[in-house]
């Protein structure tokens, strides 16, 4: 097998999780996470977090038995079942209407790996072993989250604005880019990290113009936690 690590943007459309129990619950809640309609096929809802984000119509629920089609036109799907027979008739479903599958725990059926996942913000940390083992993946995850802590996704709301401004002046692509990887590389993350908010105003106006700072790029540092108090911790 051999996989090519991607994101995929689901905002919006419609994705299939077969199964009710908390390993689907927990692939309808990243799914939901990022925007997508979640249909769950099940005859029961045996994980109480299914059913109160079905309560909450968050999510539809087909209480039954996966049946061929309920697949048809969705962006995904995964399926997180006992039931081998159901696995092998997604699977050959999934293959017929190139629909992305992921089996869980039975790599030799899936067509994409679900990586262990570590988020601060919009930073997206995604690790795979290949289906050689979750629970590896897992442990690197944990590691992971003591070295990027909260300020990395704080960091990136600010990269976020500053490229925004840059976008909306008059200013070449190439000067753009040299601005936007400057300021990326520069002590923006020590300074947040900090809570220095005197340093971080003074490496936007150094980046980014005289008298560009936080405010004028429309953060509010109270709002991001960063306003006063000791340096951010992991």
């Amino acid at each position: 097998m051999g996989y090519i690590p991607i994101f995929l943007d689901v905002t919006g459309r419609r994705c299939v999780v077969v199964g009710g129990g908390e390993v689907a619950a927990r692939k309808v809640e990243s799914l939901l996470a990022a925007g997508a309609q979640v249909t769950i096929v099940a005859p029961v809802l045996s994980a109480g977090s299914l059913s109160a984000i079905v309560d909450r119509k968050l999510a539809t629920h087909v209480a039954r038995e996966y049946q061929r089609g309920d697949i048809v036109g969705c962006a995904l799907a995964y399926a997180a079942t006992d039931d081998r027979d159901l696995h092998h008739a997604l699977a050959d479903e999934a293959r017929a209407l190139s629909v992305p599958l992921n089996v869980v725990d039975v790599p030799e059926l899936c067509s994409f790996i679900a990586p262990a996942v570590l988020r601060r913000g919009a930073l997206q940390i995604a690790i795979s072993t290949e289906g050689a083992s979750p629970a590896f993946a897992a442990r690197l995850r944990r590691q992971l989250e003591k070295q990027f802590g909260i300020e990395y996704g704080i960091a990136l709301i600010v990269l976020r604005a500053a490229r925004r401004r840059l976008h909306s002046g008059e200013l070449d692509l190439a000067d753009r880019m040299r601005r936007l990887k400057d300021l990326a590389e520069s002590r923006l993350l020590d300074a947040i990290t900090a809570r220095d908010l005197t340093e971080v105003d003074k490496i936007l106006a150094a980046h980014l113009g005289e008298g560009v700072n936080l405010a004028k790029l429309g953060i509010d540092p109270a709002k991001l936690g960063i306003a006063d108090g000791p340096e951010l911790q992991h």
